[in-house]
């Protein structure tokens, strides 16, 4: 009786100690799934569109060109 009187104590300070960090797992995971949205989902057979980033440093490159 007083192996598994252990048994369970250990178990439940490992429970209390991970369990925090188990909870925040699953919450951040929620989150990035929320985030990344339906698209993420589809199969990538489409083609892909230019990123924000992408379109804003060509539109500056060609702006460069035409100026000089």
């Amino acid at each position: 009786m007083n192996a598994l009187t252990d048994v369970l104590t250990v178990l439940a300070v490992f429970l209390l100690l991970t369990g925090p960090a188990l909870v925040g797992l699953a919450h951040e995971r929620r989150i990035d799934r929320r985030l990344r949205g339906p698209r993420a989902q589809k199969s990538s057979s489409r083609s892909t569109v230019p990123s924000t980033a992408t379109w804003y440093a060509d539109g500056r490159r060609s702006k460069k060109l035409v100026s000089s």
